[in-house]
């Protein structure tokens, strides 16, 4: 083989690894962008569980309230005004959710002895990753007895 028939054989074989490299450090990157965004989603799930578990302790703390559903709180509502216990257990439990939840809001009612604790959030920076149709709100339901 003369010097003039591998002329450019370098060149192309440099674009080539070129090519491999950012193919590798662009799937690198999207990985770990899914990383943290899923990082972040366990994070706010383990906060929804860990306030869900937290009222339910002050209503066992308070159970004969609790009982006669004085916790009992839908969706949406506004934070009982007042000094009593069960209105300051309810006030620092729906601000926690609003703090630390997107949009975080809870509802607690009862059924007998039966109660059942719903924590809800907007997960809507994820509406991209979802099946059409899928919704942003998500919920954690937590069901107890007393």
């Amino acid at each position: 083989m003369s010097l003039y028939t591998q002329r450019g054989v370098s060149l192309i074989e440099v674009l080539i690894a070129v090519l491999i490299t950012a193919t590798g450090v662009l799937g690198a990157s999207a990985l770990q962008l899914n990383s943290v965004k899923f990082n972040q989603v366990a994070n706010i799930r383990s906060a929804a569980v860990f306030l869900s578990n937290d009222i339910t302790d002050r209503m066992r703390a308070n159970r004969v309230l609790a009982l006669a559903g004085r916790y009992d709180i839908a969706i949406d509502d506004d934070a009982p005004e007042g000094d009593t216990i069960v209105d300051i257990d309810l006030q620092e439990w729906l601000a926690e959710l609003a703090l630390r939840l997107p949009e975080g809001d809870g509802a607690i009612s009862r059924d007998g002895s039966v109660i059942t604790v719903t924590v809800q959030w907007d997960e809507g920076r994820l509406s991209k990753s979802r099946l059409a149709g899928g919704g942003n709100i998500q919920s954690f339901v937590f069901v107890t007895e007393f």
